[in-house]
């Protein structure tokens, strides 16, 4: 710094400075500080690439204040003073940095910099000022922002500022200040614009504020009148104040709808007649007559609209409103005014009707007439009276719910229009639609006597309608309702009228005389005699009638209502005179229910003149019967007839009438019933007979039945053989025989039937059945014979009830439930128990269980046989169980040929429990033997348990298990004990254990047993040592019996080595061999490739890796890890031949 050498010095603190140590701020304060003072740029650049952060801010910022750099001061200041002193030069700054700047201040920070900004130069820092009002607003508030915008009275700022939020803004009083600041600033058409545009601001005191203003251009305040309904204040402000050309304005160019209340509030203001006529005829655009008209109503002036009405007319306006007004001016001057309304087609009638009801309600019911507004014209006819023109109105009107309305019970008025009605307005109409409409209204009514007395001075005063057919009906209906005394004249004196229909209807009234009158002047007969029937009830005045009249349609009606009446004879002659044959079926039930069985035969001998019809043959036929002239009913069935022969012939049997019934089932070759007849006679022989024929299984169990019954068992059994070979029917012939304690009888049918070929499983499973309850010996022999054709669940159940445990066991059998069968067996071994069937069927049982349950019914009672039913349940037996089972009851010797049969499968328990039956029997051959055929038992118990037997075979044997279980020493010891010194010898050999052997040898040399020492020389010569041997030889001077271990030894010794020798002889040879090919091929061997640098050079340069070597190759002793000595692929050189 002395020599003046900042940029060096920056370089070089820039460098020892990069990690941004916090020990280092005092040097980065330095490093700074030098910069600002010599050279700024090149600190703003330090700062602005944010390298440093532990140097002295405060003091900093106060360098670059006074270096210039503004925006580095702020950027380090966090005292407010010194915020203001630096913010208000925005001259200096980025616009853009400074409003960012202002996202990082608190608001109250912020507010104090604009508020300092502002006072410091109001036109230089306006504009950004504005910037970040706009973007802050929400956050330094929208009010506060307003204030200091006030307070400085910068109505172009607030101008500006409200002008980009008020179009996102709903807030008020954002839209009032907006509007104000635009009135400060003369920007009448943003104004304007805010106006029509806005609905967020207070219309009340917008409109205040621009009647202060007095603005030159009224426009605003006329669209806010005009928006929210200030026209009268507007008219009232404009007028006074001499804005009169804004009114034709605001008429004629901004809304002629709303010329009504500008006319409205003129006249309150007492303008001149003529300004107000001129402004309605200048203004040519839409707006509502009848609001004009209402104005002007209201106040009394509507005479001023005639010019301009009479204009509109002669136009050729057709708008009601219009010509409403012009009717009101006409009515109010009396110009011609009901000639105005009749002839007029454009002008409301309500409107005009209800203007007219207090001044001149005739002309009010001319307008509602013309309307056709009922309700109006009937209120006003009778508030003032007017019933002649409400009457003809409603005759002409002919409307229903009118005349309802009017007639109505709560009408106060009804009955002065109802006389009006009668006296004026039918007596004028020459309309027949206009009578009907009047005359169905009134009985719509419920006004009985009102309509006679409309209907008399109709129909019976010689007018038009006199002679009209409706009118005499609606009469003689209306006397039938309200004054049955004057019914009959009506009757008597008028003629024009609907008979028939009257007359029923006056049949559903009671008056039963009139409407016999009706029927007797109009020569309806049968409809007369009906009345007198039906009605009047008066048999004896229509038996007169009838005989007057001579009519078959009379008689027929008089002898329906004989016959209704129990009258049958009486009836049947007036049928019989009427030769009327249709009410045939009434006739025939009627008279069988009285037993009237002659009348029917001769009335229907007359019906079957009349018609052929097969139900009257049948009933003639039938009637024939039950008057028991059967020789006339044979005669009638002989010839041509259409009776139902089949149905009467069954009815005749239904009634006990066999006789008949035999003629009629002969007759139609029905053998099936005709059988069934002859058994009701006695005649069993003819009813097999006729069974046969018929061949029907009803027929033929009804004539079996019947035989039984009557113990005619021969032709039972005929009639059963059919019978049987269906299986539906069979049960129920088999109850019906055992029901009657034919059981003998029932056994042989069904013996017989079996022969037959249509012979069912149902006839030898009955058969089974009945041998089982009734015959038991048979049954066995008939299960043999027939078992398969048997339905053998249900005999099994059969032969169970009856306790035949033989015969259920061979049915379990046949029907392969072999566990059932072995059960049975087992439960009665008296009755069922047979050892070759229990053996043949114990095997293919598939409950396991049964195995153990046969067991012990075997102990129980056939013990001796247990071993044959063991060897037949080996493949599928539980061995271990069984044998379990067997120890616990103390048995196993019992089933030792069992065991031996078993034990090929070399089961555990099989082998330990046979093992320890040849213990107890001392068997030690087949203990031998067993123990080496099956190796599955518990082989050290075992040798424990023999090792304390007093038999030396069985101790033997305890040695050999020892061995088998790699316990050389014990087995060794044992045999040792009982001398047994080949097999001690043989252990040892086969044990492989050195020191075993050694001890084996040194044990026979203790016992002097020399002979024996040479003998284990040459059993165990692969395990003996022979220093060892050569030593007790010599110790216990027994050369001789070594000498030939010793002669073996040298002989093998040598042996090895020549070998050894021939080894190595080779692989030199091999050696040679293989380097002078090398050599001849040019390749000699190169030390082995080297690691070059160990961990201690990884932060130097190449040059200083290699340093460290004097050749700058390998480092002495080879590379570090290796130990520096050569290693061969077998370990260090000289080992493999010591291991040799």
């Amino acid at each position: 710094m002395e020599q003046n050498m900042v940029q060096q010095c920056t370089q070089f603190l820039l460098e020892a400075l990069k990690n941004n140590r916090p020990s280092e701020g005092h040097l980065q304060t330095r490093l700074l500080e030098m910069n600002l003072l010599a050279a700024p740029q090149v600190a703003d650049a330090i700062l602005g690439n944010q390298m440093f952060s532990h140097y002295d801010r405060a003091h900093i910022a106060q360098l670059c204040e006074k270096s210039g750099l503004l925006q580095r001061a702020l950027e380090h200041y966090t005292d407010l003073y010194d915020i203001k002193r630096a913010i208000v030069h925005t001259h200096l700054l980025n616009a853009e940095w400074v409003i960012q700047y202002f996202g990082a201040l608190s608001v109250e920070d912020s507010m104090e910099c604009l508020k300092a900004m502002l006072a410091h130069s109001i036109r230089t820092n306006l504009q950004i000022v504005v910037q970040v009002a706009t973007k802050y607003h929400e956050q330094l508030g929208t009010e506060n922002l307003i204030e200091m915008f006030e307070s400085f009275k910068s109505f172009e700022g607030l101008y500006y500022f409200l002008g980009s939020i008020v179009n996102f803004s709903q807030d008020p009083e954002v839209h009032f200040k907006y509007i104000q600041a635009a009135c400060k600033t003369n920007q009448v058409k943003e104004v304007e614009r805010i106006c029509r545009e806005s609905n967020c601001y207070e219309p009340e005191r917008v409109k205040n504020f621009l009647k202060e203003q007095k603005l030159t251009d009224q426009l605003p305040l006329i669209i806010v009148c005009d928006r929210f309904d200030f026209v009268h204040d507007l008219v009232l402000y404009l007028y006074r104040n001499n804005f009169a050309k804004y009114i034709e304005i605001y008429v004629q160019k901004v809304n002629p709808s709303r010329l009504p209340a500008v006319v409205g509030g003129l006249l309150d203001v007492d303008c001149s007649d003529d300004i107000i006529k001129s402004l309605i005829m200048t203004v040519r655009g839409s707006f509502s007559t009848d609001e004009l008209v209402a104005e002007l109503e209201k106040r009394n002036r509507l005479k001023l609209l005639l010019p301009w009405l009479e204009m509109r007319v002669h136009e050729g306006s057709t708008e009601p409103a219009t010509h409403n007004a012009l009717a009101k001016i006409y009515i109010d001057g009396n110009n011609n005014a009901e000639r105005f309304l009749k002839e007029n087609p454009f002008y409301d009638s309500r409107v005009v009707g209800r203007y007219c009801e207090k001044r001149d309600p005739h002309l009010a019911c001319v307008a509602y007439e013309r309307g056709l507004c009922d309700a109006e014209l009937i209120k006003v006819c009778n508030e003032n009276s007017l019933f002649k023109f409400e009457a003809r109105y409603l005759v002409r009107r002919k409307e229903p719910a009118l005349w309802a309305e009017v007639l109505d019970v709560e009408n106060q008025y009804r009955r002065q229009m109802i006389d009006q009605v009668v006296q004026t307005a039918l007596s004028e109409t020459q309309d027949p639609d206009e009578i009907s409409v009047t005359v169905k209204a009134f009985m719509t009514a419920d006004l009985p006597n009102e309509l006679i007395e409309l209907l008399e001075k109709i129909v019976l005063d010689n007018s038009v309608f006199s002679e009209h057919r409706n009118l005499q009906n609606l009469l003689i209906l209306t006397a039938i309702k309200a004054d049955r005394t004057r019914v009959m004249e009506y009757i008597n004196r008028l003629d024009n009228y609907d008979a028939p229909d009257i007359a029923n209807i006056a049949i559903g009234n009671e008056l039963y005389e009139e409407a016999f009158a009706i029927f007797k002047k109009f020569e309806v007969n049968t409809s007369a005699i009906q009345v007198l029937i039906d009605n009047i009830k008066n048999l004896d005045r229509a038996y007169e009638f009838a005989e007057r009249c001579n009519e078959p349609g009379v008689w027929s009606s008089l002898a329906k209502a004989q016959l209704d009446n129990g009258m049958v004879k009486e009836a049947i002659d007036s049928y019989i005179k009427a030769e009327d044959p249709k009410d045939y079926k009434d006739v025939v039930r009627v008279a069988s229910d009285l037993d009237k069985w002659e009348d029917i035969v001769r009335y229907l001998q007359m019906a079957r003149k009349k018609a052929r019809d097969g139900f009257v043959e049948s009933e003639l036929v039938f009637a024939l019967a039950k008057t028991n002239r059967l020789a006339d009913l044979e005669e009638f069935i002989s010839g041509p007839n259409h009776a139902s022969v089949q149905m009467v012939g069954d009815r005749c049997f239904e009634q006990g009438m066999y006789e008949a019934a035999k003629i009629l089932y002969n007759n139609i070759s029905n053998y099936g019933k005709l059988a069934i007849t002859l058994v009701r006679l006695g005649q069993y022989q003819g009813a097999v007979e006729g069974a046969r024929k018929a061949n029907s299984t009803k027929t033929w169990k009804e004539v079996c039945f019947a035989c039984v019954d009557h113990q005619e068992f021969r032709l039972a059994q005929v009639s059963g053989l059919h019978i049987v070979v269906h299986a539906d029917e069979l049960e129920e012939l088999i109850n019906y025989y055992q029901d009657r304690g034919y059981f003998d009888e029932l056994i042989t049918l069904l013996e017989a039937a079996l022969g037959m070929d249509r012979a069912h499983m149902g006839m030898f499973t009955e058969l089974a059945i009945l041998y089982s309850k009734y015959k038991p010996s048979k049954m066995k022999e008939h299960l043999e014979l027939f078992w398969s054709r048997v339905n053998i669940p249900k005999v099994l159940r059969a032969a169970e009830q009856a306790h035949l445990w033989h015969e259920l066991v061979f049915l379990y059998d046949k029907y392969e439930e072999y566990d059932n069968a072995v059960v049975t067996m087992i439960q009665h071994p008296t009755e069922a128990w047979r050892e070759s069937h229990f053996k043949d069927i114990i095997t293919k049982v598939a409950n396991i269980e049964l195995y153990y349950r046969a067991i012990q019914f075997y102990l129980d009672y056939k013990p001796l046989l247990l071993n044959d039913l063991l060897l037949v349940l080996i493949p599928r037996m539980d061995h271990t169980r069984s044998v379990t089972y067997f120890r616990k009851v103390n048995h196993l010797q019992l089933v030792k040929p069992y065991l031996r049969a078993v034990q090929k499968l070399n089961n555990k328990t099989v082998n330990e429990a046979l093992n320890e039956l040849f213990i107890e029997d001392e068997d030690y051959t087949g203990l031998k033997t067993s123990i080496d055929a099956f190796d599955n038992f518990d082989n050290i118990g075992l040798a424990q348990r023999l090792e304390k037997h007093e038999l030396i075979e069985f101790r033997r044997i305890a040695a050999y298990l020892y061995k088998g279980n790699n316990r050389w020493k014990q087995s060794v010891e044992l045999c040792k004990k009982d001398r047994l010194f080949k097999d001690a010898m043989e252990y040892a050999s086969e044990s492989r254990s050195t020191d075993l052997a050694e001890e084996l040898i040194a044990w026979f040399l203790e016992q002097k047993n020399h002979e024996c020492f040479a003998a284990c020389l040459y059993q165990c010569y692969d395990l003996l040592r022979p220093d060892v041997i050569l030593e007790l030889s010599w110790r216990h001077k027994i050369m001789d019996f070594a000498m030939p271990f010793m002669i073996q030894v040298i002989r093998e010794y040598l042996g090895k080595v020549d070998k050894l020798q021939e080894t190595e002889v080779q692989r030199s040879q091999e050696a040679e061999s293989m380097e002078q090919q090398n050599r001849s091929l040019g390749i000699y061997p190169e030390a082995p490739l080297m690691l070059t640098a160990g961990p201690s050079g990884m932060n130097m340069g190449m040059q200083q890796q290699y340093a460290g070597s004097p050749s700058g190759g390998m480092p002495p002793g080879g590379p570090p890890g290796m130990g520096g000595a050569y290693q061969t692929p077998f370990g260090p050189p000289g080992a493999y031949y010591n291991s040799m």
